[in-house]
C-alpha cells in the first residue's frame, strides 16, 4: 500500500500541482478562479490584490491602530515561545502533549505594545479566529472589504468567518489543515507557508495527543500545563518541517514520508498580496514583521462543499500505510494506532480560543451535520486536526 500511495504523491504534482504555486498578477475573473482553482483544489497567489485597501496604508503605522481600538479589549494569546496549537513534552511523561496558548483580555494598545517590544520568555498574538475582526475589531472595517468579491461569486456565498491575525517573528503556528476555502490577505509584513495537499495525508504521521493549555500568572511571569478534565485526545500533525540541525537527522528517520517525500511547496506572501489556500491542504506558518514591528493579516474562511473531494480524503485517510504501522517513532512518544484514540478521521475547524467563548457566530461542524446559527459561538474541540 505505502507503494501505491507515494505514486499518488507524484502523479497529484505532475498532472495538477506542478512544482511550484502558480502566481497571478491580478485578480482573476471569479469563472477563472472557480474553473482553475477551486475545482482543482488548487493553490494561488494573487499580486495587486488589494491596492484599494486603507489598511495598507493605515496599519502599518502603530499610532493609527492604537488610536482607533483605544478601548477595545482583544483576545491576546500567550505563549512561552510562540508554539500555540502545537505539540511540547509532557511534564511527567516521557511523551507528548497537544497545547493551547493562554487567552487573556487585553485593551488593544497594551497587547500591540507587548507584539512589538516581547519580554523574555513570553509571546504574544493576536490571534482569535472566531470571527475576531467583525467582533473584536469592528472599529478597522472600513479599512478593508468586507468579503473579496471574486471570491465570494465563485463561492456562491459570504465568508463564514473574518479574522485579524497580529504578531512578530517569534510566533509559529504547527502543521494543520482547516475545512475551508481561505483567502488570507497580508496586510504588513510577510508571511511564509509550507504547503502540502491533502493527498499527503499519510506524511503527516496524524496521532492523538492529550490536549493541554498554557496557564500564565502575570506575578510570577511563568506558564504551567492545565491539562483538560475530563481527558481529551487531539488529533495532530506530529512533525516539526524546520528542526535544529543538530536533530535533523533524528526527524528524518522518525517520519520518513515526510522528510523523504516530496518537497512541500513554500510560498511567501507580501503585504498587498492575497494566498488562496484550498481546503484541507495542509500548512504551517511562519512570519517576519514589517515597518511597524510586527505582521498583520486577514483571512476570510468560506465554507468548503462536502462532496465527493471530502470523501475521497476520508478514504484516503483510512488506508493503512507500512512506514506509520512500522514503530519508526521511539516507544513512549504517541499512542500505538490500535489504541483507543488512535484514529484520526476528525473533521477540523482551526477555531481556537476559549471553546465556550460567545460570539456573533455558531459555527458547529462534524462529518453529518454543518450548520451556521446566529449570536452564540460553541466549538467541540475534539474536531481540531
Amino acid at each position: 500500500m505505502e507503494g501505491k500511495v507515494e505514486s499518488l504523491w507524484e502523479e497529484v504534482r505532475e498532472l495538477t500541482l506542478g512544482t511550484t504555486v502558480d502566481r497571478l498578477q491580478s485578480p482573476p475573473t471569479p469563472l477563472q478562479f472557480l474553473r482553475d482553482f477551486v475545482s482543482q483544489n488548487k493553490p494561488c497567489i494573487i499580486s495587486n490584490a488589494i491596492p484599494h485597501w486603507p489598511a495598507l496604508s493605515l496599519w502599518s503605522t502603530p499610532s493609527y491602530l492604537s488610536t482607533a481600538l483605544s478601548s477595545s479589549l482583544v483576545s491576546l494569546h500567550l505563549t512561552p515561545d510562540g508554539q500555540a496549537d502545537a505539540l511540547v513534552p509532557h511534564p511527567s511523561q516521557s511523551s507528548l502533549c497537544f497545547v493551547s496558548a493562554h487567552v487573556q483580555p487585553t485593551l488593544f494598545p497594551q497587547a500591540l505594545d507587548l507584539i512589538r517590544r516581547p519580554p523574555n520568555h513570553l509571546v504574544a498574538y493576536l490571534q482569535q479566529q472566531n470571527d475576531c475582526f467583525r467582533t473584536e475589531y469592528s472599529e478597522l472595517k472600513s479599512d478593508c472589504d468586507a468579503h473579496i468579491p471574486w471570491a465570494s461569486e465563485a463561492l456562491g456565498c459570504l465568508p463564514e468567518a473574518v479574522n485579524l491575525w497580529i504578531g512578530n517573528h517569534l510566533s509559529q503556528t504547527s502543521f494543520h489543515k482547516d475545512h475551508y476555502e481561505n483567502l488570507y490577505a497580508v496586510v504588513s509584513g510577510e508571511k511564509h507557508f509550507l504547503l502540502l495537499p491533502p493527498t499527503d495525508v499519510h506524511r503527516m504521521y496524524i496521532k492523538e495527543y492529550p490536549a493541554a493549555r498554557y496557564s500564565y500568572s502575570q506575578e510570577n511571569g511563568e506558564f504551567r500545563l492545565e491539562f483538560e478534565e475530563p481527558e481529551r485526545y487531539v488529533p495532530w500533525s506530529s512533525v516539526d518541517p524546520c528542526p535544529a540541525r543538530a536533530s535533523l537527522k533524528q526527524e528524518s528517520l522518525k517520519f520518513p514520508l515526510y522528510f523523504n517525500g516530496p518537497k512541500p511547496f513554500e510560498v511567501t506572501v507580501k503585504a498587498g498580496e492575497v494566498l488562496y489556500l484550498p481546503s484541507m491542504w495542509f500548512h504551517h506558518v511562519r512570519q517576519s514583521p514589517g515597518d511597524g514591528g510586527c505582521t498583520i493579516a486577514v483571512n476570510y474562511w468560506y465554507d468548503m462543499q462536502f462532496d465527493i473531494k471530502y470523501a475521497y480524503f476520508n478514504f484516503l485517510q483510512s488506508l493503512p500505510c507500512r512506514s506509520i504501522d512500522d514503530q519508526t517513532i521511539p516507544e513512549g512518544d504517541f499512542e500505538d494506532d490500535s489504541g483507543p484514540h488512535a484514529s484520526s478521521n476528525h473533521l477540523n475547524s482551526r477555531f481556537s480560543g476559549d471553546e465556550s467563548a460567545t460570539n456573533n457566530v455558531e459555527i458547529h461542524k462534524d462529518r453529518d451535520n454543518v450548520q451556521v446559527h446566529e449570536r452564540t459561538f460553541v466549538l467541540d474541540s475534539s474536531m481540531f486536526v
